[in-house]
C-alpha cells in the first residue's frame, strides 16, 4: 500500500538513506548546539569551543581524500556504517563525561575529533551512494525531496536540542545523538549495493587519488566553487559555531533562542527543497551561485547583533539560499561526474571546502580579541559576498547547462561543453559541507 504512493524512481536505497538521514538530522542538530555549551558550562570561553570546534574539523580535513578513495573500493554502505558505529560511540562517551560532570576540554576535543574521523569516511560514501540511487529526469526532483525531508528533521532537532539544553544540559542531547548514530548506522546496512559495477584491480590508494584529482583539476566549474567553499564555510563554521553560541549567550538569553534561530534556517533549507522540487533552473551552477550571496546575512545579523526574530530571518533566508545552491550542485555533479568517480571527486569537494575550517574555528576566540567580535562577524559577511562575485567570472559557472542525459566517461578529463538542453528544464555537495559545521553528518 506504501509502496504504491512512492514515485517510481525512489526505489529501496533511496528510501532508506532519506529515512537514515532524518534520524541523523534529529540528533545532530540539536547536538553541535550541545557540545558548544557544554564547553562553555564546564567553564570554557570562545577560544575554549573554538579549539573543540577545531578538533572536529581537522581530522575531517586530513582523511577525507583517504575516505573518498576507500568508498570507491569498499562496498559504499560498509564505509558509512562502520562511520556511524564511531559517530555513535564517540557521542555516547561525550554524553556520559557531561551527565557525570567529569569532561574536560581534552576530553571533548579527542571526543569531538574521532566524531570528525567518521565524518570524512561518510561523507564521500553517503554523496556517491545517494547520487547512485536514482537516475534519469527526476534527478533534481529526487534530490531536493532527499534535502528537504533531511532538513526538516534538523527543523526539529535544532529546536528540540535548544529547548532540552535549556531544560536538562546538554549530556542528554549527546546521548540522543549516539542512539540517532545507531538507528541510522542499522538502516544503512541493508543498503543494496550490487548495481554498483566492482572496480578493476588498479595502481593502489595514490593511483586512485591521482585519478580523482585529474577529474577535479580539469572542470574550471568545480574547483573554482570548491575554492569559494573553501572560504565561505571557514566563515559560517567560525560564525555557528563560535561566535553565534556567545552572542546567544551575552545578548539573546543563552541555547533556546540560538537553538530556535538554528530550527529558522532548517525551514529555511525545507522552503529551499520545496522550491528546487518544482524548479530545474537551465543555468544550474549561475542560479545555485547566485544562492550564496544570501549565506552572508547570519553572520550581519550576529554583528549588529539583532534580536531573535531578526536573527531567525537572515537565518530563514540563508536556508533557502543555500538550499537552491544545493541542490543545483547535486544534480550538476550527478550530471558532469561519471559514477565510478563520484567519491572521489566527492572527496576533493569536501576536501576543498573544509581545509580552511580547522583554521578558521581556532582563530575565531583571538580574531575576537584583537578585533572584537562585531568587526569580526562583519568582516566575515564581506568575505562571502566578495569571494561569490569573483565565482561568477568563470565562463563555466555561467554557461554550464542542463542536460538531459548526465555524462558517463571522463575522456579528456576537462568539463564537457554545453550541449542540448532539457526543454522542460525551465519550469518552475560543498552546501553539505557548509552544513557540516552542524554536526556529524
Amino acid at each position: 500500500m506504501i509502496r504504491d504512493r512512492v514515485p517510481a524512481w525512489a526505489g529501496r536505497n533511496y528510501l532508506l538513506l532519506t529515512a537514515a538521514a532524518i534520524v541523523t538530522n534529529l540528533g545532530t542538530h540539536g547536538a553541535l548546539i550541545a557540545a558548544a555549551f557544554a564547553v562553555i558550562q564546564s567553564g570554557g570561553d570562545g577560544g575554549d569551543v573554538g579549539l573543540v570546534a577545531m578538533a572536529r574539523t581537522l581530522p575531517l580535513v586530513l582523511f577525507l581524500l583517504v575516505g573518498g578513495a576507500v568508498a570507491d573500493r569498499v562496498p559504499r554502505h560498509r564505509v558509512m556504517v562502520a562511520a556511524n558505529a564511531l559517530n555513535c560511540l564517540s557521542q555516547a562517551v561525550f554524553a556520559v563525561l557531561v551527565l557525570t560532570g567529569e569532561a574536560r576540554l581534552w576530553h571533548m576535543m579527542l571526543l569531538t575529533a574521532l566524531c570528525g574521523t567518521g565524518q570524512a569516511f561518510f561523507n564521500p560514501a553517503a554523496e556517491g551512494m545517494l547520487m547512485s540511487s536514482v537516475d534519469g529526469e527526476q534527478v533534481s526532483r529526487a534530490f531536493a525531496l532527499f534535502r528537504m525531508a533531511m532538513n526538516g528533521a534538523g527543523i526539529g532537532g535544532a529546536a528540540l536540542g535548544g529547548a532540552l539544553i535549556a531544560a536538562f544540559g546538554p549530556g542528554w542531547v549527546l546521548a540522543i545523538d549516539a542512539a540517532a548514530f545507531a538507528v541510522a548506522g542499522a538502516l544503512r546496512a541493508f543498503l543494496d549495493v550490487r548495481h554498483v559495477p566492482e572496480r578493476a584491480a588498479g595502481g593502489g590508494l595514490l593511483a586512485d587519488l591521482r585519478e580523482g584529482w585529474d577529474e577535479f583539476a580539469g572542470r574550471p566549474w568545480l574547483w573554482s566553487i570548491v575554492a569559494q567553499f573553501a572560504v565561505v564555510v571557514a566563515l559560517v563554521g567560525a560564525a555557528e559555531s563560535v561566535y553565534g553560541p556567545l552572542v546567544a549567550r551575552d545578548e539573546l538569553g543563552g541555547a533556546r533562542p540560538w537553538g530556535l534561530a538554528l530550527a529558522a534556517f532548517g525551514v529555511g533549507t525545507l522552503g529551499g527543497a520545496i522550491l528546487m522540487a518544482r524548479w530545474k533552473p537551465r543555468r544550474m551552477l549561475l542560479v545555485g551561485t547566485l544562492g550564496v550571496f544570501p549565506i552572508a546575512l547570519p553572520s550581519a545579523a550576529l554583528a549588529v547583533p539583532l534580536d531573535v526574530v531578526g536573527l531567525s530571518v537572515a537565518m530563514f533566508v540563508s536556508g533557502v539560499a543555500i538550499e537552491v545552491f544545493g541542490v543545483c550542485w547535486m544534480t550538476t555533479l550527478h550530471q558532469e561526474i561519471p559514477e565510478e568517480k563520484l567519491s572521489r571527486v566527492s572527496a576533493y569537494d569536501w576536501f576543498g571546502s573544509t581545509a580552511m575550517l580547522p583554521l578558521s574555528t581556532a582563530l575565531a576566540g583571538p580574531a575576537e580579541t584583537a578585533f572584537g567580535r562585531s568587526e569580526a562577524l562583519w568582516g566575515s559577511a564581506t568575505l562571502i559576498v566578495l569571494v561569490t562575485a569573483l565565482v561568477l567570472l568563470v565562463p563555466d559557472v555561467r554557461n554550464l547547462t542542463r542536460r538531459t542525459k548526465q555524462v558517463r566517461g571522463s575522456e579528456g578529463g576537462g568539463a564537457a561543453a554545453p550541449q542540448g538542453v532539457d526543454p522542460g528544464a525551465d519550469g518552475v555537495g560543498s552546501a553539505d559541507a557548509e552544513g557540516a559545521v552542524r554536526g556529524c553528518g
